[in-house]
């Protein structure tokens, strides 16, 4: 697998799923990698909060990593940075904002001296031989969103990374439309491109328009106290917020330390510098409640974030009836349970909700249907890639890119090794592309055994049974067995006693050298007790069998 006198692509994460970004392109024996990402984890992982791509391919082959350059910094794009950088021992690439940010993580880590951080100029180039990689900055939610121009010997790769169009950007100065179409004069083999909005009809829209939208909402909440909630990372939101809180007559309050975090680092890096100085939490409750705006962390409906514990009066932030929350971000798919209970308990109170539905207070930050024509336009490449989506998103794009004129597509996936150049693009292998999980403290396989049986036990219960046996399999004392998880509580002392006769019965059947075979005794203990709780629950518990011999 050393790439030869060609250009490979390969992601290992986000192609077919949307987070986790993970792409690799091959060139003359080197590799070069663009983002190192990971998502959150959801029910299918009891227990678990965060999920890594495997990275075992690029692992055995980090001799021939030249570098990680990062796109922008959200958590799909730089969160697995502290937990593989150091393994990897290739330098770091990123532009001042997404630096100072990985630069936090590698210091809570405790590996900033271990790994090496090349903050990159806006706009500027990197020689990372055979790749020369430029950053070309392009409208995203986050501060410096870049898209990266990766000049080889095999062509020109324009890897747009999380993008969208946007007239009135707030912060930043994205790439002009004569800007990318001189990069698409200059010729573009391939275009790997963030598929997520494919099948939005119309324009992300414009942080301009959501300040117009947030503006109009929160004056129309006069005499209550105002909540909103937003991304932390969205800096052009919090500008937007701040200038909101200004035009209403509200003085400013941050609830998160998500959010003081953002704040801290976009200023250090030059924005948000007419931010207004922030109030504390107290004296914010003791305004009159028309005079106050709050920015809160949780709008994903996460439980431990403000917004829920101020739903949850569990924060120094109260809302009363009369009061509002404002929802100026989207619901991301899997978080709909979440955030509806925080909002059901908001309106129990009497606290009025406004979310994206009722008022232009959010916008995408990836593109809809005209921007990606747009980008395609300028770009003029010989062939799509798309990437940041899942399956029907990347084969949607794939054939929109077709049906708009680029000549070739392709629709691959975590996994998928594809040529780009000669003759490309083709796929010409598959490696492994697995998932990781942050367990505890331990990086271990998404589908190793200790997740098989917690999704057992959530779903199942446990019986446990203890008990001592002669050595020809005669039960010779008391027997202990106890039920977790199982819906017998009226029941369950019944269950027992009827499992401890099965398991009796079961031991006296045995016959000839079964009677003396540890082995052979567990497994009958184990079959009368699951039979005996699926008769009294319909459940297969996971029956643990502890035996003692006397």
């Amino acid at each position: 697998m050393t790439p030869g006198k060609e250009l490979l692509f390969l992601a290992l994460g986000g192609s077919g799923e949307i987070g986790m970004n993970v792409n690799l392109y091959g060139c003359n024996g080197k590799w070069l990698m663009v983002d190192l990402g990971m998502t959150f984890a959801d029910p299918h992982y009891p227990g678990v909060d965060l999920v890594f791509a495997d990275l075992e391919f690029i692992e055995d082959r980090a001799k021939d990593l030249v570098g990680i350059v990062l796109t922008h910094a959200h958590e799909d794009h730089i969160g697995a940075v502290p937990y593989f950088a150091r393994e990897l021992g290739v330098p770091l690439y990123a532009t001042p904002f997404t630096a100072r940010l990985v630069h936090e993580k590698l210091v809570e880590a405790g590996i900033e001296k271990d790994v090496e951080l090349n903050v990159i100029p806006n706009e500027g180039s990197i020689d990372l031989a055979p790749f020369a990689v430029r950053y070309v900055p392009l409208a995203h939610s986050i501060a410096e969103g870049n898209a990266l121009v990766i000049d080889t010997p095999y062509g020109r790769v324009f890897h747009t990374g999380d993008w969208k169009l946007d007239d009135e950007p707030r912060i930043g100065t994205p790439a002009t439309e004569e800007e990318l179409t001189a990069i698409g004069d200059g010729g573009v083999l391939a275009l790997v491109c963030d598929s997520t909005n494919v099948f939005n009809p119309r324009a992300s829209g414009s942080e301009g328009e959501v300040r117009a939208g947030l503006l109009e909402a929160i004056s129309g909440l006069e005499g209550r106290r105002v909540v909103v909630t937003t991304f932390a990372s969205n800096v052009a939101r919090l500008q937007t917020l701040a200038e909101v809180a200004e035009a209403t007559g509200r003085e400013l309050c941050v609830a998160g330390r998500s959010l003081d975090r953002i704040i801290g680092v976009a200023q250090a890096s030059g924005y948000l510098q007419d931010f207004p100085d922030v109030i504390s939490m107290e004296r914010a409750m003791g305004l009159p409640r028309g005079e106050v705006l709050i920015l809160a962390t949780g709008g994903q409906g996460e439980a431990r974030a403000a917004l829920a514990r101020i739903a949850g009066d569990q924060h120094p932030i109260k809302l009363e009836s009369g009061d509002a929350v404002v929802f100026s971000s989207r619901q991301i798919p899997g978080n709909e349970l979440a955030i509806g209970r925080i909002q059901n308990s908001l309106v129990d109170k009497g606290v009025r909700i406004i979310t994206d539905k009722q008022a232009m207070i959010h916008v995408s930050g990836h593109p809809g249907r005209p921007e990606l024509i747009a980008l395609y336009d300028w770009i003029r490449p010989q062939m799509l890639v798309p990437v940041h989506g899942e399956i029907r998103h990347m084969a949607e794009q794939a054939r929109l890119g077709r049906e708009e004129g680029i000549p070739r597509a392709i629709l691959q996936k975590n996994g998928d090794l594809v040529r780009l150049a000669p003759n490309g693009p083709h796929k010409i292998s598959e490696v492994r592309a697995g998932r990781l999980i942050l367990d505890g403290d331990i990086i271990a396989p998404a589908d190793g055994e200790s997740i098989g049986a917690r999704r057992r036990l959530a779903n199942n219960g446990l019986v446990s049974v203890a008990l001592a046996v002669s050595r020809d399999g005669r039960l010779t004392s008391g027997m202990d067995l106890g039920a977790i998880g199982l819906p017998l509580e009226e029941d369950l002392e019944a269950f027992e006693a009827e499992a401890r006769d099965d398991v009796t019965k079961a031991l006296a059947a045995l016959k000839g050298d079964r009677r003396r075979d540890r082995v052979a005794v567990a497994e009958a203990v184990r079959l009368a007790v699951r039979r005996a709780a699926q008769r009294w629950s319909g459940k297969k518990p996971v029956v643990q069998v502890l035996l003692r011999e006397d």
